[in-house]
């Protein structure tokens, strides 16, 4: 038996344990399906074996009291959440993992509170599984003269007001290559990074854990609200009473940007300290908020913009330098930094709700190919509700 691959419930993104925490309190009795996607069309069959020892082996886990103080220490989550996650436990018959047309086949049911749990875990064991077997002889050493380069393009630029945040749990090339990027990071160019999305790593370097809501909060809306037009209004509004003074960036490309866009009326925009891209043009997008902030009234420059889709650092650095002194910016950087080493094509697979309460629900999103449905009928009917071409 190999030495599991996570050994904490903390080693997983902040957003998680946020949406957890509001998930819990908003709706407890919730139920939802969530399916595992491979959008390379990558042969994942060799690994299930080892996938599944892994699934049984995060059933032993537990919250620790060290980790129980930490999390205690950060103002973020309430008493009542925090007794909770000290009896939550992973339960492996909540996770289906099949072979299907040739296909590596996931899916995940259970109640809401319960399940969100498993996708990025599952995500990071798929992901590191695949790279011990495709590339044996990779190890911390490969990434070295990668990670240097970027270091030194940002120290060259003296980009005083540059701000990166490291995103990289779910797709990494494995545990211990992220905990030494983020190392190296924190170590060569504190100024620049302002934490990091994993809350183990973030313990561990005394970093900020960074991170809001997912997709997954406004798919689930779609189902719960009582008109469907109404539910991403529902889910903004859900979030700022669970998070009236914190945790206030939120996603814009569930259903696109400019059907978030009509729905974030003054009130919410004034509320919510900035927003966070995962699709699309991301210079388009960003003329879009300022826009959007100008015609509210609202001076952009207050406001934070966070681009977290498919980051490079030259990429987030042409981003940051177009916007410069129009509004704050930061970024969010994943695989380009904990899964690039020579040789290696990092694995592109995401975990994504299909159903809440038995009901589709879907992520139109900014970029055609991150739609995610399995109802063309209800993929339909939301983009007629929220007029998306």
């Amino acid at each position: 038996m190999n030495s599991p691959i996570i050994t904490s419930i903390l080693d997983t993104d902040a957003y998680k344990l946020h949406m957890q925490q509001a998930v819990w309190h908003f709706y407890p009795h919730t139920k939802v399906k969530l399916e595992f996607y491979c959008r390379n069309e990558e042969n994942l069959q060799p690994y299930i074996t080892r996938i599944r020892q892994e699934i049984a082996q995060l059933a032993l886990l537990s919250l620790t009291a060290d980790e129980l103080d930490y999390l205690t220490t950060l103002e973020v989550f309430k008493a009542d959440y925090l007794i909770y996650l000290t009896q939550y436990r992973f339960n492996p018959k909540e996770v289906n993992i099949s072979i299907k047309n040739n296909k590596l086949n996931i899916t995940i049911e259970g109640y809401w509170h319960q399940v969100i749990l498993w996708e990025i875990p599952l995500l990071a064991i798929i992901s590191e599984i695949r790279n011990q077997f495709l590339y044996p002889d990779k190890g911390l050493s490969a990434a070295e003269i990668q990670l240097e380069h970027k270091i030194k393009l940002l120290t060259d630029k003296k980009l005083t007001d540059f701000k990166l945040i490291e995103f990289g749990t779910r797709r990494r090339f494995s545990k211990s290559l992220q905990e030494y990027v983020l190392h190296a990071l924190a170590t060569k160019l504190p100024q620049h990074l302002v934490g990091t999305s994993n809350y183990c790593l973030a313990k561990k370097y005394n970093l900020p854990p960074i991170g809001t809501q997912a997709h997954e909060w406004f798919q689930g809306h779609q189902a719960l609200s009582n008109k469907l037009e109404n539910s991403q209004k529902m889910a903004l509004n859900n979030w700022l009473k669970e998070y009236p003074d914190k945790l206030g960036i939120a996603l814009t490309d569930c259903i696109t940007m400019d059907a978030f866009l009509h729905d974030f009326n003054l009130e919410l925009a004034q509320a919510y300290t900035g927003l966070r891209q995962d699709s699309g043009d991301p210079f388009i997008w960003g003329e879009k908020a300022i826009n959007h902030y100008h015609k509210l009234d609202i001076d952009p420059r207050v406001k934070m913009l966070v681009f977290s889709d498919g980051l490079d650092i030259t990429k987030a650095i042409d981003i940051f330098t177009y916007f410069e002194g129009r509004a704050q910016t930061c970024f969010g950087i994943g695989t380009n930094l904990t899964c690039d080493l020579p040789g290696v094509e990092a694995m592109n697979i995401v975990i994504k709700l299909t159903q809440c309460n038995s009901q589709s629900v879907a992520k139109i999103s900014d970029s055609p190919g991150k739609i995610i449905c399995r109802d063309k009928a209800y993929l339909s009917r939301l983009k007629h509700a929220f007029e998306v071409a």
